[in-house]
């Protein structure tokens, strides 16, 4: 089997044979099940499925390793309190045959990828993401650890502003100076920490029956400011269905335009990055550009 797609130049090379070789040293239990790389696997992990229970995950970089740890300790005791299913790890994988980072054996979660701009129900979904957002955000924060994300927009700043310089002619980039310059001046958030997911994106999240069925990656999870959790509205869903969601988490203004402002920045910062290594993720930066520019909603 080839090797997963590359998407970061210091990324070892993750392939089948790595993955079963892991997989036989260290879980010799599961040596025999059929495995197969997982076409969207996302930018920061590479996932094979392990027979059809299974989930192998491993990091593409040494920035997505960090996150190992913390879902193993977290992940087990969020999921109780969660209303849709998690990817909780069943077995820790050591460094081994040349890979360098700790990786994990999961249960396999059923579910499709959502299709921007082609959702069927997207009000169910907004309700659905919702939900999901208030009940991780009713968690006790008081020994979460913190989370990049959970943080003043300001500390985004010198890297968004670099991703804008690298992106004349790309997109508009006198009116993204002047949203961004606008939010910096926002009021910061006022209430306490709380526990946020961090990248709510199409990509680490699961659909049945037009449902939420699951979300993945908790790799940016953590305690903070969960503004950041805002972004599925303009990743995802449409402006039609944005108010729904934003009433039910009672986003205020202040709130709301910082949530815009992040999906605006993380977008910004991936597409000079991704897009000649991941044309999905690029194409849904662009559309969150193109969504947050268009949107009058404050």
């Amino acid at each position: 089997m080839c090797a997963a797609v590359r998407m970061h130049d210091d990324e070892p090379d993750i392939d089948a044979t790595l993955v079963r070789r892991l997989v036989a040293a260290q879980f010799p239990q599961w040596r025999n099940l059929p495995l197969s790389p997982v076409a969207a696997s996302g930018a920061d992990h590479a996932m094979f499925r392990l027979g059809t229970e299974l989930a192998v995950r491993l990091p593409r970089v040494a920035w997505a390793s960090a996150g190992v740890e913390r879902e193993r300790h977290w992940l087990p005791r969020l999921a109780p309190r969660l209303p849709r299913p998690i990817p909780v790890p069943l077995a820790a994988g050591r460094p081994s045959a040349g890979y360098p980072w700790e990786w994990s054996v999961l249960r396999w979660l059923n579910g499709a990828n959502p299709v921007v701009d082609a959702l069927a129900a997207p009000l169910r979904l907004a309700h659905d993401l919702a939900g999901f957002v208030n009940a991780l955000r009713a968690v006790d924060p008081s020994d979460g650890p913190p989370a990049a994300r959970g943080v003043p927009l300001a500390a985004r700043d010198a890297p968004t502003r670099a991703a804008i310089g690298r992106l004349h002619g790309t997109i508009d980039t006198a009116a993204a100076t002047a949203l961004w310059e606008k939010a910096l001046r926002l009021p910061e958030h006022r209430g306490g920490p709380a526990w946020m997911h961090g990248e709510l994106s199409p990509g680490n999240l699961l659909l049945a029956g037009q449902r939420l069925s699951a979300v993945l990656d908790f790799g940016a999870m953590g305690v903070g400011d969960p503004t950041v959790d805002l972004i599925a509205a303009w990743n995802l869903l449409p402006a039609g269905a944005r108010p729904a969601f934003r009433a039910a988490l009672a986003a205020d203004d202040a709130a709301w335009e910082r949530g815009r402002a992040w999906a605006l920045s993380i977008a910004l910062i991936q597409l000079p990055y991704y897009r000649s290594t991941d044309p999905a993720l690029a194409a849904n930066a662009r559309h969150v550009i193109r969504e947050v520019l268009a949107d009058r909603s404050v």
